[in-house]
Parts: C-alpha cells; structure tokens; sequence
C-alpha cells in the first residue's frame, strides 16, 4: 500500500500529517475557503498551520476551525485574526450528508491539506475521521516499521 500519487495542478500550501496518525481518514472531501486578501497573501507565502484544525456544521453552514494562518506583514489595518473561524464552501447536500454523519456516527471532519487548485483558489481537503485509540496507533506505527525493513518495501534501496 504505497501512498497516493498527488494530483497535478495542484500547489500545496500545508498538510496535516499528524491527523493520520491520530485518525482513521474514511473518506476525503474537498471545499473551498472564503478568505480575506492578506489571508490569501499569507497562503501564498507559506505561512500556515493545520494541527488542531477541524471543521464543524452549525446552522446548515460548514466552518472551519483553529487553522492558524499568520498576519501579513505589508497589510496595516486591514490584517486579519489568525485563528479566526472561516466559512467552507459546500454544496447544501454535501454539508447535510456530514452533518449527519458527524451527528449520529460520531465522525469528526478534520483538516488534511490547504492547496490552490489549478485555478488558483484556496482549497482545504477534509477527512471524515474516525479517532485512533492507542492501541490502534503502537498498531500503525509498527506496520509502518514492518513496510520501511522490506527489501523491496517503502525504504530507499
């Protein structure tokens, strides 16, 4: 089981590793972003932090949370909030099958990736997760160091 070949056209801006550690992703869904200019100057820049993010539905809307995005030096009063809560770009039918889902089978919708698409807009790939217990975790880490001591396996020749 190799990891996925990354799709073309796509420029990442920062990826949530961790979040495969603790979680078991079940399926991937991507939306979009609404952000202020100096957010989008920052993305660009680089200068983003997807650890704790997490999106949540409220009032038939998806929103995303704690995902940092650092002030843009050049932008004076018009600077955003780092950590402020942002709208996800959904279809209504997508954001009332999650919000079911993280309703009733206890499913939590975490942040994967930030990329600019093809197109040149912001993106953020959720997961909808399944939380790892600490067994589940030592069991991953130790199928991983299995993968990495094949010969022919995941490590460098």
């Amino acid at each position: 089981m190799g990891r996925a070949k990354e799709p073309e056209g796509r420029k990442y801006v920062c990826r949530n590793r961790k979040a495969f550690h603790d979680f078991f992703i079940e399926d991937r869904i991507e939306a979009g972003l609404v952000l202020q200019g100096s957010e989008v100057k920052s993305l660009r820049d680089g200068r983003a932090n997807l650890k704790d993010a997490y999106a949540v539905i409220e009032n038939g809307e998806a929103y995303l949370l704690n995902m940092h995005i650092s002030e843009w030096p050049q932008a004076t009063y018009l600077n955003h909030e780092p950590e402020r809560r942002r709208k996800l770009l959904l279809h209504a039918r997508q954001i009332q099958r999650l919000g079911i889902q993280t309703r009733q089978r206890g499913y939590t919708l975490v942040a994967l990736s930030v990329y600019f698409s093809e197109t040149n807009r912001a993106k953020v790939e959720l997961g909808l997760a399944r939380g790892k217990r600490k067994y589940d975790k030592r069991e991953s880490i130790r199928e991983k160091d299995q993968r990495r001591s094949e010969p022919d396996g995941g490590g460098k020749p």
